[in-house]
């Protein structure tokens, strides 16, 4: 691959300078802004060079060797600035900030930290990591025992940063989770991660949602695959998939046993056929351990959806299914309910932005209601289901005790949806946190309000505080690796609520910033919903 180093697994030495992206190549260098990565073995190059030296590397030792030692490592933040000025680098703010914190942690005791440099950090001023901020960063990690997950979402690391992290992943024995998600990683950062992973043993949740990786960075994964024995969970989702690297994931998959969570999200599809979904339909009949499929935004219509019900028959692994975003109707909610009148693993099914309207709402909830106790989370957002079909689906709730989440905004509400809901909630038999509605009375009348739970509550974006992916209010998120620690994310958002059926979000904004706004509009504030933090405010127009 032209201008671009080709990893080899982490027995793989730094050769030198012949092994740096651009070398000898002015396109090169201009495209990723720095010169080679290493000095030659001989001794340092003339002071006109910005190049840093090369760093020999001793033979690997095996990584259980490494995973052991807890032997006194220095500050992380002193590190960082030494490497910086040895490598004649600017220092980062942004990350020197986040290294004091983690060390802190350290002090403290704390072991399995996950280091979160995400650059759509609101809490304080972010300076967005390059791949050159990258690569100093790495170097720190490298033998730290401490940490175990390394989150750097919407920075700017780019196929340049890819070729770090490639490096990072052959030297570092304790990383389980790694989030590159919207990074402007292309089809050669894609590869090189990929093929960095061949011997990688210990990485176990793979994000690299949004980097156009395209249908070459798939192929290149979907080989990994076949060679990979810890990676867990694998999201690729918007990453402009092509029809032939889906089809080599479902091969792959029908073979390896050890991949729990697969998204494949809006492929690059140009057919009418729905081959992606027979062909992943196919593979859930051979794989007896997936436990989440993605496939949202795959064209999914009803005859899809049935090849993917007669799979499920045969399925006695997977716990949550996302075809959220396709072409189903009611007809498919008939094959669907079938289903689950025998199926005891499905435990999340996320069905939102499809049209099973009414009469699909209505067919599920006899299933749930008379026969399935499996089915514990399940989302029907705008799915133009009306009210008769609302309220079936609440009895199901009622009536189905292991039905603890619902998903319903979207659809048309009429008074009795109101009514049937505000109930459950006040029952106890809904949770306030385990569905996307809030209940509100204006002049004796109940009506429903969003509120900002649902499967994928914290997919795009984590809290500023409390937990990142509770069971409840993130019931699609159960298997996330990671989980347990908050990561510093985007600050929530601010919901107006003006009616039933409509909503302006001003995103930032706090109550006391907002307070003139609502006073010119006439509205009311009212008391922000059970758990809501101070960036939640729900307001009126009486």
């Amino acid at each position: 691959m032209a201008g671009i180093p080709q990893p080899t697994g982490c027995d793989a030495q730094e050769t030198g300078p012949a092994h740096a992206p651009g070398r000898h190549d002015n396109a090169a260098t201009r495209r990723w802004g720095h010169t080679s990565m290493w000095r030659s073995r001989e001794g340092p190059t003339p002071a006109k060079s910005s190049a840093p030296p090369r760093i020999p590397t001793p033979s690997p030792r095996p990584a259980w060797v490494l995973a052991n030692r807890r032997e006194p490592i220095g500050s992380l933040q002193e590190h960082y600035n030494n490497l910086c000025k040895e490598k004649s680098k600017k220092i980062n703010p942004f990350i020197l900030h986040i290294l004091q914190g983690v060390d802190e942690e350290i002090e403290q005791g704390l072991e399995g930290i996950t280091l979160n440099v995400a650059g759509n950090n609101q809490l304080i001023p972010v300076e967005r990591v390059t791949g050159d901020d990258f690569w100093i960063l790495s170097k720190v990690l490298e033998k730290n025992p401490y940490i175990n997950g390394l989150d750097v979402r919407y920075n700017i690391l780019r196929d340049v940063g890819a070729y770090y992290a490639a490096k990072l992943l052959q030297k570092q024995y304790n990383l389980i989770y790694l989030n590159l998600m919207f990074n402007d990683i292309g089809p050669e950062g894609g590869d090189l991660i990929a093929k960095a992973l061949y011997k990688n043993v210990t990485l176990k949740y793979l994000r690299m949602t949004g980097n156009k990786i395209e249908n070459e960075g798939g192929m290149s994964f979907a080989a990994m695959l076949q060679i990979n024995s810890s990676l867990e969970k694998l999201d690729l989702g918007d990453c402009d998939l092509g029809m032939q690297s889906v089809i080599a994931f479902a091969t792959v998959l029908t073979q390896n046993q050890k991949i729990k969570g697969i998204n494949l999200n809006r492929p690059i599809l140009y057919g009418e056929q729905e081959e992606s979904t027979v062909h992943l339909s196919h593979m859930l009949k051979e794989n007896h351990c997936l436990v989440e499929l993605h496939m949202s935004k795959h064209g999914m219509r009803n005859g899809g959806m049935k090849q993917l019900c007669d799979a499920l028959y045969l399925s006695k692994s997977l716990r949550y299914l996302d075809v959220s975003c396709n072409k189903i109707t009611r007809d498919g909610m008939v094959f669907l309910a079938d289903v689950l009148k025998s199926n005891t693993t499905l435990e999340v099914i996320d069905l939102s932005f499809n049209r099973i309207e009414t009469a699909g709402a209505k067919c599920l909830s006899e299933t749930l209601t008379s026969h399935n106790r499996s089915l514990k989370a399940l989302s029907v957002v705008s799915n133009n289901i009306e009210g008769e079909g609302l309220v079936a689906l609440s009895q199901s709730v009622n009536t189905n005790l292991t039905l603890s989440n619902i998903y319903i905004w979207g659809n048309k509400f009429d008074e009795a949806t109101c009514v049937a809901y505000s109930e459950l909630i006040q029952t106890g038999c809904l949770k306030p946190d385990n569905t996307d509605v809030e209940p509100y009375v204006v002049d004796g009348r109940v009506h429903l309000a969003e509120v900002s739970n649902g499967l994928k509550k914290h997919y795009y974006w984590t809290p500023t505080y409390g937990e990142a992916c509770s069971h409840s209010a993130n019931a699609g998120h159960q298997q996330d690796w990671g989980a347990g620690r908050p990561f510093a994310g985007e600050l929530a958002d601010v919901w107006i609520c003006v009616s039933t059926s409509h909503q302006r979000e001003y995103s930032g904004m706090t109550p006391l910033s907002m307070a003139p706004l609502l006073f010119l509009f006439g509205l009311t504030i009212l008391c922000p919903p059970p758990g809501a933090g101070p960036e939640t405010l729900h307001v009126l127009n009486l």
